[in-house]
């Protein structure tokens, strides 16, 4: 049975370049997408580029601490935050929960119980389980299967992607009816440090694999001054 669905987009903050992209892939793994920041400023710069349904929130960080960030978060909206830390102490744990964080888990964790918080904590927020482990969006009579990485085309041929397309054509369909920015694209892409020009390009293949008139695009849209959007409704199965 097809259902409108979305895939949670989760921010995780950590200044171990190791940790977090370790912790990425391995949410990614778990049907959830991505986006990476190394400190405050760059988390903020995160919150500010699109929405994210739940932060992952260390509290070491170089410029400012786990605690104030979460308070900050909490200032101004109800955005989960699940605060990981390598002190144990428990007075960490009740100070983090008063800042307003939904969760807390000491370091070193297993991962496998990690991605049951989130879950959990998601539910409690108002994402359903059903639309959060969906698998293969159906949009224009294309299949993507987010497992495999393919594409299907509306007459059954697979159509080749490189990891960049992936990238950019989830981002569209998990944000189906949705402007995506350049910058939120950035975010959610394989190479952060990509100019304004490099994502327009990508863009421009990706419409071309897809048969998209460039010069009047019908699937993938361009919204001025916001970015591009997916046009057409999406479903999900699992």
């Amino acid at each position: 049975m097809s259902q409108t669905a979305v895939f949670p987009v989760l921010l995780v903050v950590d200044d171990d370049r190791d940790i977090r992209n370790l912790l990425s892939e391995h949410l990614e793994q778990h049907g959830f997408r991505t986006v990476k920041a190394a400190d405050g400023r760059a988390m903020r710069a995160a919150l500010e580029a699109g929405p994210v349904d739940l932060v992952v929130l260390d509290l070491n960080l170089p410029d400012e601490d786990g605690l104030s960030l979460c308070r900050a978060i909490r200032a101004t909206s109800r955005t989960p935050v699940i605060m990981l830390t390598a002190r144990g102490d428990p007075i960490d744990r009740i100070v983090g929960l008063e800042m307003g964080a939904d969760d807390y888990m000491a370091k070193p964790f297993e991962p496998r119980e990690l991605v049951a918080r989130i879950r959990t904590v998601l539910r409690r927020a108002g994402h359903d389980r059903d639309r959060i482990e969906g698998r293969h969006a159906n949009f224009s009579g294309w299949s993507l299967d987010i497992a495999a990485r393919a594409l299907t085309a509306p007459d059954g041929r697979l159509a080749l992607l490189s990891s960049a397309d992936f990238d950019l054509l989830h981002a569209l369909v998990r944000n189906g009816g949705r402007p995506l920015s350049r910058e939120r694209i950035r975010a959610l892409s394989t190479v952060a440090d990509a100019d304004d020009r490099a994502i327009d390009l990508r863009v421009s293949r990706l419409r071309q694999k897809l048969g998209d008139d460039a010069r009047n695009p019908a699937l993938i849209r361009t919204v001025r001054s916001l970015g591009y959007m997916l046009s057409g409704p999406v479903t999900w199965r699992a």
